[in-house]
């Protein structure tokens, strides 16, 4: 059974538990952990596999074979992602350059929703740009958004001046010319999610729907391992950084969900209840068994 987690700890956990029930585990060394997203979805070449909440939503929406299994392995706050080199501010979005590097990532789904819902900015009237596609094959970004030429780096294009903003997460580099778009971030971020009563999600687990069938035992050991951790790693807050199970992860989602469709990452409203119940057809449980 072939799985892709980024983070050491829970790697080891579900390895053991899969062992433990008696399927043996194979761990890909894919680095970073999102360049294995596309092979799962399309290929199909992992059985579990760490994705981003958009990934899942874009699979579910193109109707590919790809299951959400209910644990969180990257959750953090996001309004820190909009960075920018000179004075403009969060206000000043429209009608200047912003870059992404891909209109589905994640990271750039929550911006772009905070952007709309907190601060009013209508998307269409920036000037986007993305440089990669879509790790789900089908997609396509919206007609008004346009790609960088063949080579083009965000980050290069970001700090030479030729992007006013840039929305980045784990790639953004090191120099001390960049500051937050938005003021405080962090302590607005860290108040979104207490209002809102959830974290802003960024990676949970998928599982291959024909791995869930068959080896439906090894994939609930695999759970169960990583719940263990999380929950006994948990970090201090109002809200929990990672959350495990359906109902924790619902509101995440649902929010993702409704980002993501208001922003053209996918094509039709992905009802979160449609995901538990395909999740739980294909492991033969009820959602109670996982967190639901």
């Amino acid at each position: 059974m072939k799985l892709v987690l980024g983070r050491d700890d829970l790697a080891a956990a579900a390895e053991a538990a899969i062992r433990e029930s008696g399927t043996e585990p194979e761990r890909l060394d894919i680095s970073p952990v999102h360049k294995a997203s596309r092979g799962f979805v399309n290929q199909s070449n992992a059985d579990l596999c760490e994705v981003a909440i958009a990934t899942v939503l874009q699979a579910v929406d193109r109707g590919k074979p790809v299951l959400l299994l209910p644990v969180t392995t990257l959750g953090r706050h996001q309004h820190q992602t909009l960075v920018t080199l000179g004075k403009l501010s969060v206000a000043d979005v429209e009608g200047h350059s912003v870059g992404v590097r891909s209109w589905s990532q994640t990271t750039g789904v929550w911006m772009r929703g905070f952007l709309s819902e907190q601060y009013g900015i209508d998307l269409r009237k920036a000037d986007w740009t993305t440089y990669e596609g879509s790790h789900v094959d089908g997609t396509d970004d919206p007609s008004w958004v346009k790609r960088a030429p063949e080579g083009a780096k965000l980050q290069a294009d970001f700090l030479e001046g030729r992007l006013d903003f840039g929305i980045m997460g784990n790639g953004l580099p090191d120099d001390d010319r960049i500051r937050t778009a938005i003021d405080n971030a962090r302590e607005t971020a860290e108040q979104w999610s207490k209002d809102q009563g959830f974290i802003p999600v960024n990676h949970v687990v998928g599982v291959a729907e024909q791995a869930a069938a068959e080896h439906s035992a090894a994939i609930l050991a695999a759970y169960d391992a990583m719940k263990s951790v999380l929950t006994t790693d948990a970090e201090p807050g109002p809200v929990p950084l990672h959350p495990v199970g359906f109902e924790a992860l619902r509101g995440a989602f649902t929010k993702a969900a409704s980002y993501a469709y208001e922003q053209g990452v996918i094509e039709r409203a992905v009802d979160y209840d449609e995901m538990v119940e395909r999740s739980c057809a294909a492991l033969k449980v009820t959602p109670d068994r996982l967190g639901g």
